[in-house]
């Protein structure tokens, strides 16, 4: 994103009641799903060690990202380090001609909710939440770092002690977490290597399994609802079957999630003759990165694919709103919070996958109706 280019977009999106119904359903089974034992069994031997771990808490501010179709939402992905909740906050504010708070206060009591329901399943006692660090890679360089300043202005306004870091930043082994001397409660982790495989990780997986601190979002939330691969079950009619989700459940699943399986499950001759309907999706990673769209993968790239870490999905086209500067692409983001509402975004952009880079384009507002 340019230095003078705004992240948010004036243009609104217009957004059913009935469409919003539908993805709160979504997210409510998929999130019941989670909390089941016989899917838990499921998932869990695909999963490496530090996923595994049940840290006995859910995970702050998940994102669910879908498109807008003629025939209602379709799921695209589920995210453990969603942002752009404060810029969703404030186009919306735009909109509505409301004075840019910090945060506002109906979004403000969810997430102070939020926080005090993480840190008390995580520490089983009465002793309040002191401190905090709100850790990104880099976190200065991010385009969302605005936001993280946001959350750490609000926080401390609730008599928290708050740090924005990045990995390097921090004291961590088994027995803690340490941030310029002073011990971490709670990490509101913003961090895109989700199983904490780096280096500069280490010490926070240490602590993380040792529950020495509580780390939120974290592994075992993404692996049972993030990762790519749990959209092959939520789009199979069978497993869903033998996991006892029948009736307008299971329609409610096989509508809105696409078909999806593994590159490892199919034909190759077959799937490359069908490309153009399908988008292929590496399996951990986030956001738009490394996906590619079937209509202009070559027969080279195409081959290099992993089969074993490759989702092919059928592809749902993003859907799209008028507005001065051309026509955008749309997506639109659920934050959540276990299985309940906190707020709602939309992006407007152009190009193949969603950025902060088109003019016109960014956060927009939505209407709802």
């Amino acid at each position: 994103m340019a230095a003078d280019q705004s992240p948010l977009s004036d243009i609104p999106v217009r957004l059913s009641k009935a469409e919003l119904r539908s993805m709160l359903r979504l997210v409510r089974l998929t999130y019941a799903l989670s909390r089941q034992e016989q899917y838990r069994q499921l998932v869990l031997p695909q999963l490496p060690e530090v996923a595994r771990f049940d840290p006995r808490h859910a995970s702050l501010m998940m994102g669910y990202d879908f498109h807008l179709t003629d025939a209602g939402p379709r799921l695209i992905e589920v995210n453990t380090n969603a942002g752009g909740g404060y810029l969703a906050w404030l186009a919306q504010a735009r909109l509505t001609k409301q004075p840019p708070d910090p945060l506002p206060h109906r979004l403000t009591r969810r997430l102070l909710h939020s926080f005090n329901q993480e840190w008390m399943a995580f520490a089983g006692t009465d002793r309040p939440l002191k401190t905090v660090a709100i850790v990104d890679e880099e976190p200065e360089k991010q385009p969302l770092y605005p936001e993280m300043q946001a959350f750490r202005t609000w926080l401390e306004g609730q008599g928290l002690a708050v740090q924005i870091a990045a990995p390097q930043d921090l004291q961590a082994d088994a027995d803690g977490v340490y941030c310029q001397g002073q011990p971490v409660d709670l990490i509101y982790n913003r961090h895109c290597y989700f199983f904490l495989e780096t280096e500069p990780l280490a010490g926070v997986r240490a602590a993380y399994l040792a529950g020495s601190v509580c780390l939120s979002p974290n592994p075992f939330t993404y692996g049972l609802l993030a990762d790519k691969r749990r959209m092959i079950i939520w789009s199979d009619e069978q497993v869903l079957t033998s996991l006892g989700v029948v009736g307008k459940d299971r329609d409610l699943l096989l509508e809105v999630v696409p078909p999806s399986r593994l590159l490892a499950d199919c034909n190759p001759e077959q799937v490359w003759q069908q490309r153009k309907n399908l988008v292929f999706k590496p399996v951990t990673r986030f956001g738009s990165r490394g996906v590619l769209m079937g209509k202009s993968i070559t027969r080279n790239r195409f081959g290099q694919q992993d089969p074993a870490t490759t989702l092919v999905q059928d592809l749902v086209p993003a859907g799209l709103t008028e507005g001065e500067g051309g026509t955008f692409k749309t997506d639109l983001r659920l934050f959540v919070y276990r299985d309940r509402l906190l707020g709602l975004a939309a992006r407007l952009y152009q190009g193949q996958v969603t950025n902060l880079r088109t003019e016109g384009g960014g956060f927009a507002p939505i209407l709802l109706h």
